[in-house]
């Protein structure tokens, strides 16, 4: 076990409604989320000493301080690559606390990526960069793969050809995920699940991934309250311990456009991310009672269970038959809807769910959960987590 593990945990979690236009500005978005993170933990903005987020967030950590009334500041971070940042925000949080840098972090994720710029559409200004990006980006732009459903179908096509994987085993993720939306009155499609054949029915958005494949494009803001367990025990929330955080880069890595590997049929940066999860943590995939994926497309979730040794290369369209990963089954994920069904705000609000399934408060809750598995962005460098009580 690493020295970071139990050394913090997550006192407070916070959100916005999630919706298709919030109405409001970004920054009015994650204010909401930090003050509604530190009244859930019982905390004050004074209590507050650190922030973190993403490279991508439009906030800034001294923005977010002045709107919430936070008055100092002794840490602040960003992480990169997009969705890939979500559980080492966490990670960075964790690292401060645990060295004293300090006492009370948030993390926070806020946008309007419905009612404003939207992530699914094709962005010529990511070729244009004057960086490293852009000369990535203008690799594969000018052959008509502008968009990440289209990244991911590449990918998702070789895996289906090599393990023999079906648009149906896709479309098992999507229905379990609204199955859970269904019922988790939070989420953009409470009250609305879906069935195999609506699945096959959507249109293809870049084949072979048909609309339901895609996560939503969604405004709103989480954000994730992380403090010692020392003073997590006068805090009125059982606390979920951070047992384990990781990041993990792989050969050959870009940012969702990794088609110069031998293999393209997996995630080599969440096996890496998994190793040290399981390493730090002491525990194993059978230890999980349930996971949080992330679930930008379908395929991914796939790709992921065998990642991260759940089960063999080319085996989870057999893992995830029969029901095995809705509410009942033997690996229940994305408990409130994923991002497939509840909201995508960068994978975020998974580690809310993961931190709820913890305390015990979840609208689908497992039974007697100990440890929950949550992962980040894939086809990006990653991270990860492993949250215990």
């Amino acid at each position: 076990m690493s020295a970071l593990s139990g050394k913090a945990a997550i006192v407070g979690i916070g959100a916005t409604d999630f919706s298709k236009d919030s109405g409001r500005s970004e920054l009015r978005l994650a204010a909401e989320a930090v003050q509604a993170a530190l009244d859930d933990a019982g905390l004050t903005p004074a209590d507050v000493d650190g922030l973190t987020s993403f490279t991508m967030d439009t906030n800034t950590e001294v923005a977010v301080a002045r709107s919430v009334g936070i008055p100092n500041l002794k840490f602040f971070s960003r992480i990169h690559y997009g969705g890939g940042a979500a559980a080492a925000t966490i990670q960075q949080a964790a690292m401060a606390v645990a060295t004293g840098v300090a006492d009370v972090v948030v993390a926070y994720r806020a946008f309007n990526e419905r009612s404003g710029a939207r992530f699914g559409q094709v962005n010529s200004g990511l070729v244009a960069q004057v960086n490293s990006s852009g000369t990535d980006n203008a690799f594969s732009y000018p052959h008509g793969l502008g968009t990440p459903a289209s990244f991911v179908a590449m990918v998702a096509q070789r895996y289906m050809h090599v393990y023999g994987a079906s648009s149906e085993d896709f479309g098992r993720i999507a229905v379990a995920d609204r199955k859970h939306a269904a019922t988790n009155p939070k989420a953009f499609f409470y009250g609305k699940p879906i069935t195999l054949e609506d699945h096959q029915n959507s249109r293809f958005i870049a084949e072979p991934l048909h609309l339901l494949d895609c996560c939503q494009e969604s405004d709103g803001g989480i954000a994730i309250v992380v403090t010692s367990p020392e003073r997590a025990k006068d805090l009125k929330n059982t606390p979920a311990v951070i047992a384990a955080a990781a990041q993990g880069s792989g050969a050959d890595q870009y940012i969702m456009t990794s088609y110069y590997r031998d293999g393209l049929t997996g995630l080599p940066e969440m096996g890496l991310v998994g190793d040290q999860l399981w390493s730090q943590s002491g525990l194993r995939p059978s230890d999980m009672q349930t996971a949080i994926f992330y679930d930008h497309f379908t395929p991914y979730v796939l790709m992921q269970l065998e990642e991260l040794g759940f089960c063999g290369r080319g085996e989870a369209k057999d893992f995830i038959a029969g029901g095995a990963i809705e509410l009942g089954g033997k690996l229940p994920i994305n408990t409130h809807g994923g991002q497939l069904g509840e909201a995508y705000i960068h994978g975020m609000n998974g580690i809310a769910e993961g931190v709820r399934q913890i305390r015990g408060t979840s609208v689908n809750q497992v039974d007697s959960v100990e440890s929950v598995l949550v992962t980040a962005g894939t086809g990006v460098p990653t991270s990860g987590l492993v949250l215990t009580r």
